[in-house]
């Protein structure tokens, strides 16, 4: 377990917390001489990730962590030798401080308190029973966060299904409504409207003005889902039985102690939204303020107090190991490290290497193209992390809450429409993406590779998307 956190560390602030998204602006690396050959290494690594596990499996599953770090290498020794070793350093351990700390404490937090809460016995997995649990998954959600619905159902949900020939689908779905679109109502539910939050976004704006949005988009996702398995559920019926690992019993809700613990992290998130007490430490150079030390210490206790509680048995009744939060961790810091300079890129705005995609948000009479701020947004935060993608575009659109919550309300709601519902596009667009993947597989579920999945994601999201788009921003 001190493995995991240690790797933990370098992993949590690229998709928890608003100074994950403050990383670029924080080092002021100079974004507007800085050209695409520094999105490289983040490239890179994309690659390494979509092709590993299927060019060099054996190779990926036991060295992932140093390709990964290889990459992350091959951004901070340029960083250095281009802009100075105090620029440099400051860049990377602004990073892993402010942004990946705070989020792989949170995300380790989830992963171990949800752990403990087991849904105890097994229902069949027929399509009207699948569909409901991704209907209770994706209000969860907004409620406990995408990470913690997605821990705590996506096991119930494995074990329900994994007597059939045709499974992988609903694990896919399940990170599509659970792991993403689920989280659109409200600060708690997905990190780029926590980022919002902390920016003066009202904490029920996105429940009021999102609402539309998430339904729509959920409930044709939900009907998609449902249509194609009863298709497939029919065509299991012709095909040899496989004999059920977990036999249907009684459903108990069990490890009832671990409830408090994520209320505990939820009230810790908002103490530290609400409570700003002016003090901060500097520490190697960076300034850390009280309100989020405070927050990561007590969700880190309460992780902690989760596994003092928490009954044994019941994780072990879970499947409950570390590897998954560990590739998670490893993976995430590679990519928070090799995100750096593209963020800083995009903050340059019209006058960094990326000014193209900047013009797009922006029509004719300078108005904003808010249809253009769904799709760049989106299409950013399936591939960078959506909680600095999102702050990236908020500061585009103006960086003022107030107006953004009113006058331009509707930029608003593209940007975080966009933000959250496309980080369900690829693996790597939300954390619990990943981590529900590598749990599945765990289990042996034959989830696809990264491709494989894009494609999944291009046939039924995009076009959802496509049509939530001109319907509502259009």
């Amino acid at each position: 377990m001190a493995r995991v956190l240690a790797a933990g560390v370098v992993t949590t602030a690229l998709m928890a917390f608003p100074q994950s998204a403050l990383a670029a602006e924080a080092h002021e690396l100079p974004g507007a001489a800085m050209s695409l050959w520094w999105a490289l290494p983040f490239a890179g690594l994309l690659l390494s990730i979509a092709t590993g596990p299927l060019l060099f499996s054996h190779v990926w599953e036991h060295h992932y962590g140093k390709i990964a770090a290889a990459w992350a290498a091959l951004v901070v020794v340029p960083l250095a030798i281009a802009f100075g070793m105090s620029a440099a350093s400051e860049a990377v351990l602004h990073t892993l401080l402010t942004e990946y700390l705070s989020f792989i404490i949170l995300l380790f937090a989830l992963f171990t308190i949800s752990g403990g809460i087991l849904v105890a016995g097994n229902i069949h997995g027929t399509p009207l029973v699948n569909a409901g649990l991704l209907l209770i998954g994706a209000i969860l959600a907004s409620v406990i966060g995408t990470t913690g619905a997605s821990m705590i159902l996506i096991r119930p949900v494995l074990r329900a299904n994994d007597n059939r020939p045709f499974n992988a689908h609903v694990v896919i779905f399940f990170i599509f409504l659970v792991s993403n679109i689920g989280g659109s109502l409200t600060p708690l539910g997905d990190p780029p409207l926590f980022v919002g939050f902390l920016r003066g976004v009202d904490f029920f704006w996105t429940t009021v003005h999102i609402l539309p949005d998430t339904l729509f988009v959920g409930s044709l996702v939900l009907l998609v889902f449902l249509v194609l398995d009863i298709v497939l559920h029919r065509r299991e019926a012709g095909m040899p039985k496989i004999k059920d690992p977990t036999p249907d019993t009684k459903v108990r809700l069990r490890g009832l102690a671990n409830l408090p613990l994520l209320a505990g992290v939820i009230g810790a998130i908002l103490l530290s939204a609400s409570w700003k007490p002016g003090v901060s430490f500097s520490v190697l150079g960076v300034g850390l303020e009280l309100q989020n030390l405070v927050r990561d210490a007590i969700i880190l206790a309460l992780a902690f107090l989760s596994l003092k509680v928490s009954y044994k048995s019941h994780r072990e009744a879970n499947g409950f190991n570390w590897g998954p939060i560990a590739e998670v961790a490893k993976l995430f810091a590679g990519i928070f490290i090799c995100i750096v300079p593209v963020v800083a890129i995009l903050r340059a705005g019209h006058d960094g290497a990326l000014a193209p995609l900047v013009a797009l948000v922006t029509s004719a009479d300078g108005q904003p193209n808010n249809l253009a701020y769904f799709w760049l947004t989106g299409a950013l935060s399936s591939f960078l992390d959506n909680a600095p993608t999102y702050l990236v575009f908020f500061e585009l659109a103006g960086g003022d809450a107030k107006h953004l919550m009113t006058e331009a309300a509707s930029t608003l709601a593209a940007i975080s429409a966009g933000a959250v519902f496309m980080g369900a596009n690829t693996y790597i667009g939300n954390a619990p993406n990943f981590m529900v993947f590598a749990i599945a597989r765990h289990r042996g579920f034959k989830m696809p590779g990264f491709f494989g999945y894009m494609a999944w994601s291009g046939a039924v999201l995009i076009p959802t998307f496509l049509i939530a788009g001109f319907l509502f921003f259009g």
